[in-house]
């Protein structure tokens, strides 16, 4: 009978993290839909985004670290573009985000016109300051600035010839103060609860380009928001001794606004915080995973290494320096000790239209969220 019973368990607890898992890819499916727009600037994606998280938080029973609520409002300037999108080059029409990007600080342009060849790679059409480039990948990103010129970055394979006309419709609008939040919420602990573990990752996208195309961003960043989440209800559910923060941070592609706002108005003292571990494109990770700052916090990064070795969780942690390159960035320069890790391997989508939901797998996300549980149990010590 007792036999029984614990196979039952063991059962019980196989099923539950399987919901998790389940769990997992319905953050991820969601946040990437269409409805969220690329969680960014246009058919107010990131608010929609940020409310999501807010509700998600109160469902789990995390508490408000900001006396206002669980939002943390700051604003900044964007340029974006919410309207028509329409390129044709020879004659050939164009189609947003496969065959074309518009370069983000671009500013919008009207008109039709003849192409000079500069380069190999550049065509200008100097009466109307369009500029063609021609990329073998389109890759996006977000402007704080508008430009007096329009930049196409063309897919050099679409086009049979050399770019010679040139006609384009494109709307911009430049928001100087665009508001958005980040969304905090902490569980204390029971023993130490001035003692502080965080768990960060960015919600935010870059939002969409026209009125048709929007940018999924399902490894960057719904996938290290759905571990965030899982961890959250976890922890809400199993308080530990130490309090464990959760910031989901806007604006991180626009240049890490939200986590740098945070450091510059933080809710608690920074220097409560125990550790930080940022979470980026967690989304595959068949070849490990690698963690920046390694060098920086040795210590932490010999634990992290031994949880690993005793529970076989990734095949490989590689180590990487200091770099400014996610939300831990400004934390570290305040003197919080943090690690960034991101996941290696599968999908190599990234700031284009293919970073989708349905071609993400997931499949370590199991052994990710064991490997956090064991290195903070381990820092808790």
């Amino acid at each position: 009978m007792k036999k029984c019973f614990f196979a039952l368990f063991i059962l019980t607890a196989n099923f539950s993290f399987c919901q998790d898992v389940h769990l997992a890819r319905k953050w991820v499916d969601t946040l990437s839909s269409p409805f969220f727009w690329g969680r960014g600037y246009t058919k107010n994606g990131m608010t929609k985004a940020a409310e999501y998280l807010r509700q998600q938080f109160i469902s789990f029973g995390l508490k408000p670290i900001n006396n206002d609520g669980y939002f943390q409002q700051f604003s900044y300037p964007v340029n974006t573009f919410p309207g028509v999108m329409e390129v044709s080059i020879n004659g050939k029409a164009l189609q947003p985000g496969i065959d074309f990007i518009i370069s983000p600080e671009s500013k919008g342009v009207r008109a039709k016109g003849s192409l000079q060849q500069q380069d190999s790679t550049h065509f200008i059409d100097a009466a109307n300051r369009v500029v063609i480039s021609l990329e073998d990948k389109l890759t996006w990103s977000v402007a704080s600035e508008k430009a007096d010129y329009t930049v196409v970055q063309v897919n050099k394979k679409v086009l049979d010839a050399a770019p010679s006309t040139i006609a384009v419709n494109i709307e911009n609008k430049f928001v100087s103060n665009f508001k958005t939040f980040n969304v905090c919420g902490w569980v204390k602990g029971t023993l130490r609860p001035d003692s502080v573990i965080v768990i960060s990752a960015h919600y935010d996208h870059l939002g969409g380009m026209g009125n048709d195309t929007y940018f999924p961003g399902a490894n960057d960043n719904a996938s290290g928001t759905a571990l965030l989440l899982g961890l959250a209800k976890y922890y809400a559910a199993n308080p530990p001794p130490y309090t464990i923060a959760f910031f989901s941070f806007a604006g991180e592609e626009a240049g890490l606004k939200g986590s740098k706002y945070f450091t510059e108005n933080p809710l608690f003292p920074l220097k409560n915080i125990r550790f930080l571990l940022n979470l980026d494109l967690q989304g595959t990770g068949e070849e490990g995973i690698t963690v920046v700052n390694a060098w920086e916090f040795s210590k932490e990064f010999t634990h992290l290494n031994e949880v690993n070795d005793t529970g076989k969780f990734v095949v490989k942690i590689n180590s990487r320096g200091k770099a400014a390159n996610s939300d831990h960035y400004w934390f570290t320069e305040k003197g919080v000790r943090g690690f960034f890790w991101y996941t290696l391997g599968g999908i190599k989508a990234y700031h284009d239209v293919f970073d989708k939901a349905e071609t993400l797998p997931l499949n370590e996300y199991e052994d990710l969220f064991k490997l956090i549980l064991k290195f903070n149990e381990r820092l808790m010590k």
